[in-house]
């Protein structure tokens, strides 16, 4: 630290770290109020770089079209749609935002960072057969789903998918669920277009820029210290408003706040990796994105899937994700991120965790230990006649799930996303993880109605011109829907 006493800088709005998460926030907030004083501040040298970059996630653009996780079976043998049907609301909402961005310029060409594809759910075996039959009845009766097509005819499968079906031994009960109208998304692209738009508006950005420490005021503001990674120099920025929205970097600024809503929170960090294909040839077999089911003890963001991804505008196939454990909270972290962590009140709720959770240890375990021809063995499950040379290994982003007090059990594991924000509504900070990326727009429409409650009335006026289906629920409103979906496919250039 410098001897002379850091310069102290006044803002409306503080945002820390450039993800989805502030970029969305920060862009979103000059809508409903073009006067706030808005300042970002990232670490790295661009904007998007760790959870928000396409090869550290799938980019399903998470709608629960899907992903079997969120659609658990009842003792009867049907299938609840309550939370795939709360996951689809808000993706529609955020697609909504998207559209209005690109209608009034502040986004331009969408498809750089959204593109049709269908998502697809992929099993074997008589029993996992019997469940997708009783998700596809229960989805299909919901206006959000109508459009989900099944088969079990072996044929049809491989019209919809042929990579799964080349090479594939006859004999084995398969079923398959599609949605035609899926997407994939490039956070990355839709992260940095977003920083450019917050920049064009005024917002001041700065890279290489760290957060060290963050101490409220006897007047109610914030007071971050920030160090310049490139120069050392260190300066105090002062806010009414502190967004923590540094990804997995996000639950150690939270602590240093003091906040009560924070504390008894803790991380547990999972890495993960992916195989990924560039063979032009195979690659032209799969245009989907399909899920299985996950592994017992798995986490829900483990569930294997063989996806189409669009990057950089060239396809590209990635399969996984194999877990593991690292003791970072981003990828490029430090091997200290975990225990520093640790404190007084998140003991307690870890160790209650680690008792719960065997189950999970054992995963992780077997993942960590797992060589690339186990990799390919169950790549191979997916696409039979798979390669191991066709396909290489690549580091995916961190995740650090939330782990939480709760009164019953000491502690949970959470594999959402945690929104917390103080009394007052003067700091926040997103923790956890998918589907967040996908659910960025409702929730940060969610903390500027707590952190901004006097002006939220009159903001909400202009959240109605933005997003059309504003307090309503879709799936309620067929004719509601059909216009928006229309209206937002057109938008984003994904009609067919």
């Amino acid at each position: 630290m410098s001897a002379e006493q850091p310069t102290e800088e006044f803002t409306d709005v503080l945002l820390l770290g450039a993800g989805i998460m502030s970029a969305t926030l920060g862009t979103m907030l000059q809508e409903v109020d073009p006067n706030l004083q808005i300042r970002l501040i990232e670490m790295e040298d661009r904007p998007g770089t760790e959870s928000s970059a396409p090869w550290n996630n799938a980019g399903t653009g998470h709608a629960a079209l899907c992903e079997l996780n969120y659609a658990p079976q009842n003792a009867d043998g049907t299938v609840s749609t309550a939370k795939a049907l709360a996951i689809n609301e808000q993706f529609q909402v955020t697609r909504q935002y998207w559209s209005h961005l690109v209608r009034s310029g502040r986004l331009t060409d969408p498809s750089s960072f959204v593109n049709p594809i269908p998502h697809a759910s992929f099993v074997w075996g008589d029993a996992h057969a019997d469940y997708l039959r009783a998700r596809y009845e229960a989805f299909s009766a919901e206006p959000l789903f109508r459009d989900m097509e099944h088969t079990e005819d072996p044929e049809v499968i491989r019209s919809w998918a042929p990579l799964i079906m080349e090479g594939r031994t006859p004999g084995t009960r398969l079923a398959m669920s599609r949605f035609k109208g899926g997407t994939d998304v490039d956070f990355g692209a839709l992260t940095r277009k977003l920083v450019a738009a917050l920049s064009e508006r005024g917002g001041q950005v700065e890279y290489r820029v760290q957060a060290k420490d963050v101490t409220r005021n006897a007047d109610g503001t914030w007071t971050v210290l920030v160090k310049h990674l490139d120069t050392n120099e260190e300066r105090r920025i002062r806010a009414r408003f502190v967004f923590v929205g540094a990804g997995g970097g996000a639950l150690p600024l939270l602590q240093k706040s003091g906040i009560p809503e924070g504390k008894g929170f803790a991380g547990f960090p999972i890495s993960g990796q992916f195989l990924r294909c560039t063979d032009e040839s195979i690659v032209a077999q799969h245009a989907a994105k399909v899920y299985g089911q996950a592994q017992v003890g798995a986490p829900p963001m483990s569930v294997p899937h063989l996806d189409t991804r669009f990057v950089n505008g060239k396809r590209a196939l990635m399969f996984g994700p194999f877990a593991g454990f690292s003791t970072k909270f981003l990828k490029g972290g430090s091997f200290l991120d975990l225990p520093l962590s640790l404190r007084p009140q998140n003991i307690v709720p870890m160790l209650a965790v680690a008792k719960d959770n065997v189950d999970l240890t054992k995963y992780l375990v077997t993942e960590v230990l797992k060589s690339q021809d186990s990799r390919i063995a169950a790549l191979k499950d997916f696409a039979p006649a798979a390669q191991k040379g066709q396909w290489e290994l690549i580091t995916a982003g961190q995740r650090v799930q939330v782990i939480k007090k709760d009164p019953q059990k000491g502690g949970i594991l959470q594999f959402g996303t945690e929104l917390i924000t103080s009394a007052d509504g003067s700091l926040a900070a997103l923790l956890g993880a998918s589907p967040g990326a996908s659910t960025a727009a409702p929730i940060m429409i969610e903390l500027i109605r707590r952190c901004f409650g006097t002006d939220f009335p009159r903001y909400e006026e202009r959240l109605r011109e933005i997003i059309p289906s504003y307090g309503k629920k879709l799936n309620e409103h067929p004719d509601l829907l059909d216009e928006v979906t229309a209206s937002t496919n057109e938008a984003l250039g994904l009609t067919s």
